[in-house]
């Protein structure tokens, strides 16, 4: 039954942790700030300084999973469904989130949102592809 579970659930939830766990009323200029705030810099061939911050790696992880994701979305079986269910809860909950709660009203959540809207999207395209496909009434 992990099967199901949508694998986007992660980034959504560093987001919740990194977001929710520096105070309770944190706003979007805060968390935008707390997102960027630099973890390391590395320096580019060209001289110029890469600052990579904690939202840079949620949102580089959301998209690694997002392929696997993508993936999953082929499979037929009933985890798949379920998993396909799942992601639209999840999709809902990152709506009301970003519409409701001030820490989410940054860039980097709305991307999130938008790979999860995808994940959906993609789910049940390929699953009505696919039973279209499987269903064929020609003689």
């Amino acid at each position: 039954m992990l099967a199901a579970l949508p694998l986007l659930l992660i980034p959504v939830a560093l987001y919740n942790i990194v977001v929710l766990f520096n105070g309770s009323d944190v706003g979007m200029a805060q968390a935008d700030a707390i997102l960027r705030d630099p973890l390391f810099t590395v320096t580019m061939a060209s001289g110029a300084q890469w600052s990579v911050g904690v939202g840079d790696l949620i949102l580089f992880t959301g998209l690694v999973i997002l392929f696997f994701e993508l993936l999953k979305s082929t499979a037929s079986h009933r985890a798949a469904i379920v998993n396909h269910a799942l992601s639209m809860i999840l999709f809902v909950v990152c709506l009301i989130e970003f519409l409701l709660l001030r820490g989410f009203a940054t860039s980097t959540f709305f991307l999130i949102l938008v790979m999860v809207l995808l994940d959906v999207l993609a789910g049940f395209i390929v699953t009505i592809v696919a039973s279209r496909r499987d269903l064929d009434f020609r003689g």
